[in-house]
């Protein structure tokens, strides 16, 4: 029996005992699908549900009562072995062993799609995250949430959401200009101007610009900046792409903060807003009134010269999102970035969006890696594809992801190049490699999936194993509702841990001249049941899973 199939067989149960009058309930009150969860000590029992807790008040009922009835109506139920009320309404449900073994079948005819759920379908959701100016290349500090924000992106989609992974270039804005200066600069033989931008990859940039218009030498400055601005910023967002890509790193959207003002956005925002009555004018400027929302000043969107603010470029881009269709907008920024949370907030309020509900704000901590060396090319940074050629992009992708966002990180290199169990990432991806080893070795003595009997998976360490490769779905639903990938990391620790301790007490393979027996292919299910969700949870966190190490 499979989560799904308990929580559906304990659908119908309520369903039942509305029908019969014994709970007052509306059939609609009754939910398709119940939560259930394994309890935290197994000796509780297999799977868990607080149905009981949440909807007996809407019964009128105590939730003890509430669950006796459920409770008798679950123990009918094919499988079921006993069903115990625990505390306030907990229901403790046991089923007998082919009942539990039977989930390693269903696994593998699931394939890829176990462990994804519906509980966020019909939510349209715009992610925002990296979101780095093209004025260098990716470095340390954009590491963490490009690894977390893909991962959290991946965990919102496996849970039905439909999700856009969006990443809004800066290039508007004086700091393009100092970019294009700085590479001018460098293509004459000048040092770095006051304020620019240093390193080797300011020269390669002038190669690059160099190579697209050979006499850019022979323009005035004042012609020659344009023209250095716009290639120069399409060669380093090149390298952007490129980067984010060997780390494994997708987005369906690279905004234009430029095109933005180019198109009108900022205006218009502007004049959407007052029609609603948050915009207002003082000392030459034009303010929005964020503070009726909760944020500690009132925003100057146009300055009194005529120039709009980077806020005015947030709220256009705000919109840019509820236009677009985007019911739920999720911001990923960085340690120093909490100002922006009442800021952004007060703007989802002031464009008629619930703040609560229409807008998210996660920040993420700093993060360092012991011994990693400053960019030869950036001169003053730690690049990112450093970082991949040197841990590799799966250490690096599975170390960010393991922890939650919002914990100071600090990478040991040493550990993560360990071929050793104290390695999170090896022990994992060890235990796939190991799984599709044991299936090779099984084809090679005839162990076929030809017959699976779930009753003759009765030892301690299965029960143990389909425990945890039973509770996935429930892990990866929680890490979507609250945007925490380090759960599936860490879940899949504990079922590598598992499954090693089931690899040494149970044989798939006989041994010498013993004959292929049932309980052999039976056997080869669970390994490859076990296979396929390790598989299933290092594709969330955007690392591989190898056949082979």
């Amino acid at each position: 029996m499979t989560p799904e199939e308990l929580s559906a067989a304990i659908s119908a149960c309520l369903k039942d005992a509305v029908s019969t009058g014994e709970i007052a309930l509306t059939e609609s009150a009754v939910p398709d699908a119940v939560r259930v969860e394994r309890p935290k000590n197994r000796d509780h029992g297999d799977w868990a549900t607080n149905i009981a807790l949440q909807l007996s008040k809407q019964a009128g009922m105590n939730p003890r009562e509430f669950a006796g009835i459920l409770s008798n109506r679950l123990q009918g139920i094919p499988g079921v072995t006993g069903v115990e009320i625990a505390g306030p309404g907990f229901l403790n449900i046991t089923v007998d062993a082919a009942t539990a073994g039977a989930l390693a079948k269903a696994i593998v005819e699931a394939g890829t799609s176990y462990g994804t759920n519906q509980a966020l379908a019909g939510r349209v959701v715009n992610m925002e995250f990296v979101s780095a100016n093209p004025t260098g290349p990716l470095h340390i500090g954009h590491t963490r949430w490009a690894a977390l924000g893909d991962a959290i992106a991946r965990v919102l989609r496996a849970s039905g959401a439909n999700v856009t992974a969006e990443y809004y270039i800066n290039d508007a804005g004086s700091q393009m200009n100092v970019f294009a200066n700085s590479v001018l600069s460098r293509l004459h033989g000048r040092g770095v101007p006051e304020g620019g931008y240093p390193g080797e990859y300011i020269r390669e940039l002038g190669d690059e610009v160099l190579k697209a218009h050979p006499d850019i030498r022979e323009l005035t400055d004042e012609a020659a900046l344009p023209v250095i601005r716009a290639a120069a910023y399409q060669a380093q967002m090149a390298d952007i792409k490129t980067t984010l890509a060997e780390f494994g790193v997708e987005f369906d959207v690279f905004f234009s903060e430029k095109e933005l003002h180019d198109a009108g956005a900022i205006e218009s925002a502007v004049a959407r807003l007052r029609e609603q009555g948050h915009v207002f004018d003082d000392g030459g400027a034009v303010w929005l009134r964020t503070t009726d929302f909760g944020d500690d000043k009132d925003r100057v969107m146009i300055r009194a010269n005529g120039e709009p603010t980077y806020f005015a470029a947030d709220a256009a881009y705000y919109l840019s999102k509820k236009d677009r269709g985007f019911t739920e907008k999720i911001y990923l920024l960085g340690a120093d970035h909490h100002g922006y949370i009442n800021r952004l907030k007060a703007i989802a309020a002031c464009a008629g969006d619930d703040p609560e509900v229409n807008i998210e704000v996660l920040i993420g901590q700093l993060v360092s890696v012991n011994g990693a060396k400053l960019s030869k090319r950036a001169g003053n940074i730690i690049e990112l594809k450093d970082l991949i050629s040197w841990l590799g992009k799966d250490a690096v992708r599975y170390s960010l992801a393991r922890f939650p966002a919002d914990s100071p990180l600090t990478l040991d290199p040493e550990l993560l190049k360990k071929h050793s169990n104290e390695n999170p990432v090896f022990y994992v991806q060890y235990a796939h490699a190991r799984s599709r080893g044991t299936a090779r070795n099984a084809a090679e003595a005839g162990v076929e999936r030809s017959v699976f009997d779930a009753s003759l998976l009765d030892h301690a360490t299965e029960n143990e194993l389909l425990s945890y490769l039973g509770s996935y779905p429930s892990i990866v639903a929680k890490a979507a509702e609250l945007r925490e990938p380090h759960r599936v990391a860490r879940h899949l620790e504990v079922i590598a841990g598992a499954y090693h301790r089931w690899y040494d007490a149970c044989r798939v393979s006989p041994q010498g001249d013993e004959p292929v027996q049932d309980v052999n292919r039976t056997r080869l299910w669970l390994n490859d049941a076990t296979s396929q969700v390790l598989a299933n949870g290092l594709e969330l966190l955007g690392v591989s899973a190898p056949e082979r190490m």
